[in-house]
């Protein structure tokens, strides 16, 4: 009877059980690696934000969208004493209830609204003449309402920065945001003035 030696495939069979554990540790590490690129980052289109001069905020079912002050800056900063325009778009998303916008504060001035600031269900409030909006087109579609809110400035303003407004419905409550600068349709350096819409 011959005798098999089994001492060599005993080692053959180490070293293919070695290699095929580093291979699937090697594995592991690339698989951990490569998921770890992405831990922590947003992508790209996870913070998109509408195209609009605005800020925006969301009140129960109240929608305050393209939220931003109307001025065209001609020097360092906008004086004190100075009349703006504060415009926005109000939706009242609740198909039955109705809202009222009943005042706007904010610590760079006094802030009147005149015109009617009711919000119906379902309906829209434009406060000021927000930019490219036909608003004999909008009232044809959907039921809106007008108002304007004038802020007359105690101190002075600046393009690129945010100031503070408190907005207060009567029955979807309060909220508070930073509202921007726009300059709105004014001129380039340059060009023409554009046309004139009327509300």
């Amino acid at each position: 009877m011959k005798r098999v030696d089994y001492s060599h495939s005993e080692c053959r069979s180490s070293r293919r059980t070695s290699s095929v554990a580093a291979l699937a540790a090697g594995v592991l590490i690339g698989a951990v690696a490569l998921s770890g690129c992405g831990t922590g980052q947003l992508s790209q289109t996870a913070s998109m934000e509408s195209a609009v001069d605005g800020s925006q905020a969301v009140l129960n079912d109240v929608a305050l969208r393209n939220v931003h002050l109307q001025a065209q800056q001609n020097r360092d900063f906008i004086p004190p004493g100075t009349t703006v325009d504060l415009v926005l778009v109000v939706t009242n998303q609740s198909p039955d209830v109705g809202d009222k916008l009943v005042s706007i504060a904010t610590d760079i001035g006094k802030v009147t609204v005149t015109g009617d600031s009711s919000l119906p269900a379902g309906g829209v409030l434009f406060v000021g003449t927000p930019n490219g909006q036909n608003r004999k087109a909008l009232d044809a579609v959907e039921a809106a309402d007008n108002a304007r809110a004038t802020v007359q400035l105690s101190k002075p303003i600046s393009n690129g920065l945010n100031y503070n407004f408190t907005f207060d419905f009567e029955k979807a409550g309060t909220t508070s945001l930073a509202v921007p600068i726009s300059a709105g349709q004014a001129p380039r350096q340059g060009e023409p003035a554009p046309p004139v819409l009327q509300p």
